[in-house]
């Protein structure tokens, strides 16, 4: 009898699943397929402009064929310097960043004991990431103002003599659009850092207080350790984002004063193809973009394949 049952297995797990059988789970990933394809797959063919000196009129067959021109000019170009380097400094900033405050903030929430103060504070943090950019960034001119509540404090207590231009000096501008993405996403991004933590054996901690360890101790030697390859995972993952520095959030509170060290990428190209109607060059920028991310989306999953283990591909 049991002879008879593993035979029946061995014929099943032998069994080559075909189509007809599958066909249900294909039909429900078209409409997604479809929203790719109509939104993601055919406007990539636009690239073609990148290769062209495009106009509008003429559309994409009847516009003159350049060749590699557009990148060429881009190369000479003053700004291209300029924006790759804003872009990868504001990139950065705020992947560091938010990283280590994501896993500070949830180290001190796994070290709450109260239940309800945990969440509380949990659900507040949380909140600013579903807030647009748009209603965020009204909020952070009036607070920023040369008269707002920010320069008004820091004057009251004697730390500045005047006011402070933090959205139109190019000193500041950097260091205000790194800290208020940080305040945005460090709460949302301690997601993956607190379910890391629920999986440390808790023996280990007890192990701990026999040994006579205290908090600091315990969190350098037992939980630090324990969420290490999802430190390793987040950060390898994230280079992948390295030049993606927020296009809604710069456009929302730059201005011309501060385009030396806050214009990006995106800001470039969009101010280049709908403001400027240089198409062509917007296009051949923002190509040049796809292709480094392209490769550090690559890098990345190479990475962190090798350090944590992680593989997608």
């Amino acid at each position: 009898m049991l002879g008879k049952k593993q035979n029946v297995k061995k014929v099943q797990a032998g069994r080559k699943v075909t189509f007809r059988q599958t066909y249900q789970y294909h039909l429900l990933m078209l409409p997604g397929f479809l929203v790719l394809f109509i939104y993601t797959i055919i406007p990539f063919f636009g690239n073609i402009m990148a290769f062209q000196n495009f106009q509008p009129i003429l559309g994409f067959f009847k516009s003159r064929w350049v060749g590699l021109d557009n990148f060429r000019h881009m190369l000479m170009l003053p700004d291209t310097a300029r924006i790759f380097r804003n872009s990868f400094v504001i990139a950065v900033g705020k992947l560091v960043f938010t990283m280590v405050f994501s896993i500070l903030f949830a180290i001190l929430l796994n070290e709450i004991n109260h239940i309800k103060f945990k969440k509380t504070i949990q659900t507040i943090c949380f909140l600013p990431h579903f807030l647009s950019w748009v209603i965020l960034a009204t909020i952070f001119r009036n607070l920023l103002d040369t008269n707002g509540i920010a320069n008004q404090l820091m004057m009251s207590s004697g730390l500045i003599k005047e006011p402070l231009m933090f959205l139109g000096s190019n000193k500041i501008f950097q260091g205000v659009i790194i800290s208020t993405d940080v305040w945005k996403k460090f709460g949302y991004g301690a997601i993956i850092f607190i379910a890391a933590l629920m999986g440390i054996n808790p023996e280990l901690y007890e192990a701990a207080n026999v040994d006579g360890a205290g908090r600091l101790q315990k969190i350098w030697h037992v939980t630090l350790p324990g969420i290490r390859v999802t430190i390793v995972l987040v950060a390898t993952l994230n280079i992948a984002n390295i030049l993606n520095a927020g296009f809604d959030q710069i456009y929302n509170l730059y201005s011309p004063i501060v385009y030396k060290s806050g214009d990006i990428i995106d800001t470039y190209v969009y101010r280049m193809s709908f403001i400027n109607t240089q198409y062509s060059l917007a296009t051949a920028i923002g190509l040049l973009k796809s292709v480094i991310s392209f490769i550090m989306i690559v890098t990345a999953h190479g990475l962190a394949k090798k350090f944590a283990n992680y593989r997608i591909f």
